[in-house]
């Protein structure tokens, strides 16, 4: 591999003679713009504006833009006489855990190759060392005009050097979260980590870039003149609102059948790992409505704190109510005997033994005494007869 860059590294006293690899290359397809009507390449020229003459590359310079236009002229005599210590050294500062270096910094990534026979030992000391730290080196560096941050990692047995994003280049993420509020249930949670565990992991060695393939099976095609584009298919836009859980088990089950797990097993597991969060909703799907139609609850227990002739005439049905007022007024004094099945008796009933004042039940009562007076009377002549 070509080198980009030669220097070394510094490492406290010691001083190792390097050169810097590409660690990374691009395989994505480019294309050149042409003009439709003939084909003909488009190009770009650098032209000077003041004069309308195109320039060529070594009469081409750098320079500074003021912000009322003027440019300051800056040649690479001037940059050179700038006191820049990493100009050929990548400055080893320090040593630190590796989940303390953000993602977010990442830049491009190169190899550290030791340069000579004489660097081949401080070079294998460095990388064992970083090793058996388990820790990586961060430093500074200079590469095409700038300064830079880097971090020097152990890659199986050759030491590479990330570049890092200075921390003040890393924009903060105000206004990217949700601005609602959203609720997350657990049922919902649980069957995101079903399908977590049902994806599994993956060897990113195994992976490829299909769109690549398809535009060079493209180009193939159309260079052979057997090329017949097919409709392309377009996904509905977003805005619609969708049942989470539903999409969560669907997912899950695709998941399993993609790795073979298919069959009736696949239905009883999702099943059971949708748990109790089955038919829940999430924000912002409409929230069920609370009026509901309500069951008729049994009538309370004796002793309550509520009067039971309350719960028993919003229970009972309008006919059933005429039915039984009748009864309780007419029938029960003729008979002697008190009707327990309908709810106003049985309230009734309850009040006079328990001894609880509710309202209504004063008159309730005085209808009990006088049917307990005729009950008395007519139980009177049958305990003569018998005797």
């Amino acid at each position: 591999m070509r080198s980009i860059w030669n220097g070394a590294i510094s490492f406290g006293l010691v001083s190792i003679p390097i050169k810097l690899v590409n660690a990374t290359e691009s395989h994505s397809i480019s294309f050149r713009q042409i003009h439709l009507a003939d084909g003909g390449r488009i190009r770009y020229r650098k032209v000077c504006e003041l004069d309308g003459e195109e320039v060529s590359g070594a009469e081409i310079g750098k320079g500074y833009e003021e912000a009322d236009g003027s440019v300051v002229p800056i040649t690479e005599e001037d940059l050179a006489q700038l006191p820049l210590a990493t100009a050929k050294t990548i400055e080893i500062m320090s040593f630190v855990p590796a989940e303390e270096i953000d993602p977010l910094q990442m830049d491009a990534a190169y190899y550290l190759a030791a340069n000579g026979a004489t660097a081949a030992k401080p070079y294998t000391l460095l990388r064992e060392a970083l090793k058996r730290s388990r820790k990586v080196a961060i430093a500074k560096f200079a590469l095409r005009g700038r300064e830079r941050l880097g971090m020097l990692r152990v890659v199986d047995d050759v030491i590479a050097m990330h570049g890092l994003l200075w921390p003040d280049e890393i924009r903060a993420p105000e206004g990217v979260a949700p601005d609602v509020e959203v609720t997350v249930r657990d049922a919902e949670l649980d069957l995101a980590d079903a399908l977590m565990a049902t994806l599994g992991e993956v060897e990113l060695e195994s992976l490829h870039d299909d769109y690549r393939d398809a535009v060079e099976a493209m180009i193939a095609a159309k260079a052979g003149g057997a090329f017949e584009p097919a409709e392309a298919t377009v996904e509905p836009a977003g805005g619609q609102v969708i049942d989470l859980m539903a999409a969560l088990e669907k997912s899950v089950r695709a998941a399993k059948a993609s790795r073979g797990e298919g069959g009736a097993a696949v239905e009883a597991d999702a099943e059971a790992e949708a748990g109790a969060g089955a038919g829940a909703e999430v924000t912002p799907m409409r929230r069920r409505s609370g009026t509901g139609r309500k069951t008729a609850a049994a009538p309370k227990a004796v002793g309550g704190k509520k009067s039971t002739a309350a719960s028993a005439k919003k229970t009972a049905p309008a006919a059933s109510k005429k039915k039984t007022a009748t009864t309780s007024t007419s029938g029960t004094a003729k008979s002697g005997t008190v009707k327990s099945a309908t709810n106003k008796s049985t309230s009734t009933a309850s009040a006079k033994k328990t001894g609880t004042k509710a309202a209504g039940t004063k008159k309730a009562g005085t209808k009990v005494a006088g049917t307990a007076a005729g009950a008395k009377k007519a139980a009177a002549p049958r305990k003569r007869a018998s005797a």
